[in-house]
């Protein structure tokens, strides 16, 4: 008896290994064949995010460098420094920004020149990114200080 036993048990658990091994190969199978249906679709609704980053970012960098080097002049600090330290806490926000976002975005290549005794220029490197596309831009453009 214990022979038929032990026979059985062994046979018992050579199916539910077969029906594991079974089970894991469909499993599979519908993960790639649903990653391969994705690959088809024409429009993914979030996959404009890095051109809407970008644009938002276009948009509001100016008026946002030019009020944060306003607070800084008016306690004090000299216009340059002001407009650098602007730019630089207005990247550090817009990292952790898009890192919420599900993007990336970085400025590089900042450059401030003085254009007169109420204008400064900014130019830099603009690049968002998220996990399928990448965007880089050049920017340039003029604030009261």
């Amino acid at each position: 008896m214990k022979s038929n036993d032990m026979v059985a048990n062994q046979r018992a658990q050579m199916l539910l290994a077969t029906g594991v091994v079974l089970l894991l190969s469909l499993l599979s199978m519908a993960v790639f064949s649903v990653k391969v249906a994705g690959l088809t679709s024409a429009h993914e609704p979030n996959a404009d995010s890095v051109i809407d980053t970008t644009k938002e970012v276009v948009d509001i960098l100016p008026s946002l460098a030019e009020n944060r080097t306003e607070i800084w002049v008016t306690n004090g600090m000299d216009r340059i420094d002001a407009a650098e330290l602007a730019m630089s806490s207005v990247h550090d926000d817009l990292l952790h920004h898009g890192e919420i976002r599900g993007v990336e975005v970085k400025m590089l290549n900042i450059t401030v020149v003085e254009l007169d005794t109420s204008s400064i220029e900014i130019s830099l490197e603009l690049g968002v990114t998220d996990d399928s596309s990448t965007l880089q831009s050049e920017i340039t453009f003029v604030i009261a200080a």
